[in-house]
């Protein structure tokens, strides 16, 4: 009963401020869509962050509309590159990791498939290379992605302990990572005190997102210029959720391996599994909060392959961090369209999201 009313109280919990404050964290890929977010939140934690990533890869993106003074340090850096990342890991004396840095598109997976595996597996085994022997890390955060799952298009939700695998090489990268992420915290930091863990997250929205081949950014986009949104695999189901979601999941999933290593391992992020939707109604929500938008539905004969049915399963999140979703799908979108809007109009990228966090934190 103790446990069950621990794990309810945990339901409202927020970041702890207590926590972070202070904390010397490493950020990789904070030039990107969830790694800007997670700065801003961290900073607001009072975190001293030092973020790892390369510059930028679109215009606008969110890392730049948050403005000056979001890091205690930024360094551009590819994590590639084993050396250079090291050193600049060793200096900044890391007690918490989280790593983001990624090839994160399945499309652009397809166009290059050996810079997407050298990032997303070599880039990984670099940074986990780097915390051996390194004093005072004491917590590590690999986030990987839903689609780590050997997908079988089964009508049933992915657990931690299905089979790994992937068809496109995006896919088959985040896999492959997972087992260099667990052969690293068996053979050596788990023994040196460090609590590894990877974070399977769904498919998130939000403002600030301007990657291409991605819904509602393609979606904003077309809408802004008057165009209308071309939808290509319209039936596709996925684990939509607001990028708060998540992130908010990373950083209590750092709280708790902080005071129990034990839990170290792997863990899915997302939403309840009967909240997993179609494309077409993801879009329809979007068109419903924008106002106006035509959208052309052309189902794609001859495709890349991407896979038609994905769920998570989050019992053990649930459970072992004692967290769930806050915001339904019709509240993300409608939040994440707003946002967008009002940057369009000239409002502050910085306040929108410091507001999002407050509304996000109130919803607990």
């Amino acid at each position: 009963m103790a446990e069950r009313s621990r794990a309810l109280e945990s339901l409202v919990m927020q970041p702890d401020a207590g926590f972070w404050q202070g904390k010397r964290v490493l950020l990789t890929g904070h030039t990107g869509f969830k790694g800007a977010w997670l700065a801003l939140w961290l900073q607001q934690l009072g975190a001293q962050v030092t973020g790892l990533a390369l510059a930028p890869g679109t215009q606008p993106n969110l890392f730049d509309l948050l403005g000056p003074g979001l890091l205690h340090q930024h360094h551009l850096c590819d994590i590639r590159d084993a050396n250079a990342l090291a050193r600049h890991i060793r200096a900044s004396q890391p007690e918490i990791v989280l790593h983001l840095a990624a090839q994160a598109l399945v499309r652009e997976s397809y166009r290059t498939p050996l810079a997407t595996l050298a990032t997303n597996i070599m880039g990984t085994a670099h940074v986990l290379d780097a915390l051996r022997d390194l004093p005072g890390v004491r917590v590590a955060v690999m986030v990987t992605t839903d689609k780590v799952y050997r997908n079988l298009e089964h009508a049933y939700p992915y657990r931690e302990s299905d089979a790994l695998g992937g068809h496109d090489p995006y896919s088959a990268s985040k896999a492959a990572s997972e087992t260099v992420i667990a052969s690293y915290r068996d053979a050596y930091l788990c023994g040196q005190g460090v609590a590894v863990a990877s974070a399977r997250a769904g498919n998130v929205i939000g403002g600030g997102d301007w990657a291409a081949d991605r819904i509602i950014p393609d979606a904003v986009r077309a809408w802004q210029s008057g165009q209308p949104l071309q939808v290509r695999q319209p039936e596709a189901v996925r684990p939509w959720q607001h990028v708060l979601e998540p992130l908010a999941g990373y950083l209590r999933l750092v709280e708790r391996l902080w005071a129990q290593p034990a839990l170290a391992g792997a863990y899915n992020f997302g939403p309840a599994t009967e909240a997993a939707a179609s494309v077409r109604h993801v879009v329809e929500l979007a068109s419903k909060s924008y106002g106006t938008g035509e959208v052309c539905y052309q189902i794609e004969s001859v495709a890349l392959h991407e896979a038609g049915w994905l769920a998570l399963e989050t019992a053990k999140t649930r459970t072992v961090l004692g967290i769930q979703p806050r915001w339904t799908l019709t509240e993300a979108v409608a939040r994440t369209l707003a946002w967008y809007r009002a940057q369009h109009d000239d409002a502050e990228a910085r306040a929108l999201c410091l507001a999002d966090i407050a509304a996000f934190c109130r919803a607990a």
